[in-house]
């Protein structure tokens, strides 16, 4: 089995809703870590399982709709807690939707939001 994967950082912030998490129900940032990585068996023509750019592309196009934004404001989180699995999920759905998945049998999306804290979602294909 074949691994592709890109990583990058960004900041943003959010409020936790629906119970009592002391200072966390106030705004905060984080300093978010993504990665994302696809995984198949089979290379195309030109070997690559994908193109890294278009990978990367994608991920740019996740990290710029979060990068320094409150996530409560942002309409995917209306009315949920914006907790780093559903965040993991939220961004995983959308990067399905931007990647070619013909040839990939997997998208995991890994989300840090400390160094040592981090949440996953995973799709197959």
């Amino acid at each position: 089995m074949y691994h592709v994967a890109v990583s990058r950082s960004f900041i943003a912030q959010h409020y936790l809703i629906g119970g009592d998490w002391g200072s966390e129900n106030l705004p905060h940032s984080h300093p978010y870590r993504l990665e994302v990585e696809v995984s198949g068996e089979h290379l195309d023509a030109h070997n690559y399982l994908i193109d890294i750019t278009m990978l990367e592309a994608a991920l740019e196009e996740q990290i710029a709709r979060y990068r320094d934004r409150l996530l409560n404001d942002l309409p995917e989180f209306a009315g949920v807690n914006p907790s780093l699995e559903y965040f993991a999920r939220l961004i995983c759905e959308r990067m399905a939707q931007k990647l070619p998945t013909t040839g990939l049998r997997r998208l995991y999306v890994r989300l840090w939001e400390h160094e040592n804290a981090w949440a996953a979602y995973e799709m197959t294909f």
